[in-house]
């Protein structure tokens, strides 16, 4: 599988992600369409980005009983995107249940990956709010197992546990990681970070670039850096 670098374009509008995809000429990098955008526009961003030519992931997360996943996976398979995603916490039943909705008559569908935990939750808050006192990389690790289980293609992980997830999934189950930030660079509101460099060694298949291209005095060069450090 090749690596590549998926643009988060957290934008409010339309007009916005036009203006901001107008300064890559020629250029048509992997883009995700997370809640924000897609709230605030609905399908046709997405329909109007894919006829651009770029390749979409939609990013809305969806965590509900199965057969209310299963319908509105049904609908987003109408979209046209290579890859979405769920929350992992939804319990199998679910995930095969996004599976079954999201493959189209002819057996075709977006990759499908898990949202295992954000990178915003550390251990301590993981134990605080949700309960939860196994150690954040057991949980991870045994949310990537029931995802796989389930027939999903991987998850949404900290490019922190990718390779870790490569070691108990297969290296063909996919990880995508946000969570990247140059290492001259501002975190941000993430706590489990990596620079695109570690990303591509630690065996990240993608990464998710939001503030640090999107941000930038130079979106295109940061997001050529970007690709250098991490495709090569």
């Amino acid at each position: 599988m090749g690596k590549d670098v998926i643009i988060a374009c957290d934008f409010a509008s339309a007009e916005a992600t036009f203006a901001f995809l107008d300064k890559f000429e020629g250029k048509k990098p992997f883009v995700k369409i997370g809640m924000e955008l897609y709230y605030a526009e609905g399908p046709s961003i997405v329909r109007e980005i894919k006829a651009r030519g770029h390749k979409i992931f939609l990013d809305l997360k969806l965590h509900d009983i199965p057969n209310t996943v299963k319908k509105s996976m049904a609908v987003l398979s109408r979209l046209d995107v290579d890859m979405t995603n769920l929350h992992a916490s939804g319990t199998g039943k679910m995930m095969e249940a996004a599976i079954e909705g999201l493959t189209r008559p002819d057996g075709t569908r977006p990759i499908l990956i898990a949202v295992t935990q954000l990178t915003s939750t550390d251990e301590e808050t993981m134990k605080r709010d949700l309960l939860i006192d196994k150690p954040i990389a057991d949980v991870v690790m045994h949310y990537a197992k029931c995802a796989k289980a389930s027939g999903l293609d991987g998850v949404v992980c900290s490019p922190l546990e990718a390779g870790k997830v490569h070691e108990v999934c297969g290296k063909d189950f996919v990880t995508v990681t946000p969570g990247v930030r140059f290492a001259d660079g501002d975190k941000g509101d993430q706590k489990r970070v990596m620079t695109p460099e570690e990303a591509r060694k630690i065996g990240s298949d993608y990464i998710v670039v939001g503030r640090p291209i999107t941000a930038a005095d130079d979106p295109v060069a940061a997001y050529e850096r970007c690709c250098r450090e991490f495709i090569g």
